[in-house]
């Protein structure tokens, strides 16, 4: 009996640890990753932004599969274009759901964009899945897929909202 309760508590401390470690993970790549993201999102830094990604990213969007990085290329015109136009961008964003362990993790979320130009304010919504690896030491996304469209219904404000007790920042 003693040897049962001793492997009961054994392995409950075994959970324990590795939850609080799955924990550290998770707050690694919020902190290495997703505060970076929003921060370079906000400031228009083309280049920080790309920085966030690996040399090689699949990357997935309803204009089609790029396997060349050339989304990097056009972050740095669309960037440019709203630095000319002194545009205003914030980014909030929500995590669904997320799994992770040592080296990689898949998260799925809600994102809005709000950019302003003059007087006139667009949002932007959409769900994203992203994959990270660390690499070197560093969190790195190296998938990337977003999308506007879910079941062919846009995505708006209300499934944003849906869960917006979630959101990271």
């Amino acid at each position: 009996m003693r040897t049962i309760i001793f492997l009961l508590i054994m392995c409950m401390s075994g959970l324990s640890s590795a939850q609080i470690n799955m924990e550290r993970i998770q707050n690694d790549i919020d902190q290495s990753v997703w505060k970076e993201f929003k921060s370079t999102f906000e400031r228009i830094d083309a280049i920080a932004l790309n920085n966030l990604y690996a040399d090689k990213t699949l990357r997935v969007t309803p204009n089609g599969i790029d396997t060349e990085n050339s989304f990097k290329t056009a972050n740095i015109k669309r960037f440019e274009m709203l630095k000319e136009k002194s545009a205003i961008v914030k980014l909030d964003f929500w995590f669904e759901s997320r799994h992770t362990n040592s080296d990689t993790s898949y998260e799925v979320g809600y994102y809005k964009i709000a950019t302003k130009i003059d007087d006139e304010c667009t949002i932007h919504y959409g769900q994203f899945h992203i994959v990270l690896k660390k690499i070197a030491g560093q969190w790195k996304i190296v998938q990337d897929w977003d999308t506007t469209i879910i079941n062919g219904q846009k995505i708006g404000q209300k499934e944003f909202e849906r869960r917006g007790e979630n959101r990271l920042y």
